[in-house]
């Protein structure tokens, strides 16, 4: 095998996963400030195309990303955690991916999908990997 066949079999992050994320790194300041106790959460975005070849149409993609309980965290708030509150620390940082119940937060529209603005107390647990998770909607 060439370093090149190599290379392309290697594992990487799926494109489709961190895309938006990968998006918003670069235009951060158009995305909302969480204020206060509220954690601004990217939900997961599913495949385009099943394993063995079909490719999901738009608005299926799209439902599983609104109807997905999973996310990746983008920012937190100011007051979120507090060592009062929370002397164990905080439950998740800037970067990780959480759970979260189908129907928490507030759901924003921005271009090319949505975000949810979650308080602190509705983050159930973190996962390492989102595709680990089995998404249904």
């Amino acid at each position: 095998m060439t370093a090149k066949e190599q290379s392309s079999t290697s594992i990487e992050n799926p494109k489709h996963r961190l895309a938006l994320q990968e998006k918003y790194k670069t235009e951060h300041d158009k995305l909302p400030v969480p204020s206060g106790w509220r954690i601004l959460v990217l939900p997961f975005k599913a495949a385009e195309k099943s394993k063995g070849g079909i490719i999901y149409s738009d608005d299926a993609v799209e439902r599983s990303q609104i109807a997905s309980t999973c996310g990746n965290v983008l920012a937190v708030g100011n007051q979120a955690y507090d060592k009062k509150r929370y002397p164990n620390g905080p439950w998740c940082k800037v970067g990780d991916w959480v759970i979260f119940a189908r129907y928490a937060g507030s759901r924003i529209q921005i271009e090319g999908g949505e975000i949810r603005l979650l308080n602190e107390d509705e983050i159930l647990a973190t996962v390492k990997n989102p595709e680990d998770i089995l998404h249904k909607y």
